[in-house]
């Protein structure tokens, strides 16, 4: 078997979640929709911006980061 420089992927099977959110938050979610649209020319659907907005705010989330560390190195 050859020897890559890269690893398998990983798994990148999606998994759907369904949410329901409050009318104010839906519309900002639209609202940046379209402002995604007009910044980079391509439309994008909340569904679609989502998922990287969620990665982002848990990537930005200091305390999450802390408490995954301090969950992963006990005994």
């Amino acid at each position: 078997m050859a020897e890559l420089k890269l690893g398998r992927l990983p798994d990148r099977t999606s998994v759907k979640l369904t949410i329901a959110v409050l009318p104010e938050l839906a519309a900002l979610l639209d609202e940046y929709a379209a402002i995604y649209a007009e910044t980079y020319g391509v439309a994008a659907s909340v569904t679609e911006l989502a998922p990287a907005m969620l990665k982002a705010f848990l990537d930005a989330d200091k305390g999450f980061a802390k408490a995954r560390a301090a969950r992963t190195t006990k005994p």
